[in-house]
């Protein structure tokens, strides 16, 4: 497992060459979390993902949305969006969580009785890879599961526009 990560100038959409199996914003309310959650497990059951993928997407869109909104969007309007997307490359899984704010998300070690401080060692813990990416105006941060291991790469999937 490694974290990558990356400075760009492009937007959100640099990746639009991977296909996009599925969006959607979410106000920055604490509220709407669960919505992500079921939005990308949603997502990995009606594409066929692998056994224990949908729940697994569905844990870390949770971490890193939760980041998203108690440490990156604080400062932020309340009218402020995050967007979750889903794209899938081959055998694997992206799940992308964008929010306005540009603070680079950092690991931390929580003692063993605090409450938070886990999110992202769990997502390090159960992705195959994780980073962000830098933009303009905010952040991509983003995981890889690999939740279709008999696809074979070098057939890619064809979205109609």
């Amino acid at each position: 497992m490694a974290i990558q990560m990356a400075m760009s100038g492009h937007d959100i959409e640099q990746d639009g060459d991977i296909p996009l199996l599925g969006q959607k914003w979410i106000p920055a309310d604490e509220k709407c979390i669960a919505s992500a959650r079921r939005f990308v497990r949603d997502v990995a059951l009606d594409w066929k993902a692998a056994d224990k993928v949908p729940a697994v997407a569905e844990l870390l869109t949770s971490e890193v949305v939760t980041n998203a909104l108690v440490h990156g969007m604080k400062a932020l309007p309340v009218s402020s969006t995050i967007r979750i997307a889903v794209r899938r490359d081959g055998s694997l899984m992206t799940v992308e969580v964008y929010d306005s704010c540009v603070t680079i998300p950092r690991m931390r070690s929580a003692e063993s009785m605090e409450t938070s401080g886990r999110g992202l060692a769990i997502v390090q813990a159960l992705a195959c890879k994780w980073g962000w990416i830098l933009h303009h105006h905010g952040k991509t941060v983003w995981f890889h599961l690999t939740a279709w291991p008999q696809s074979d790469p070098s057939v890619p999937l064809k979205l109609l526009p």
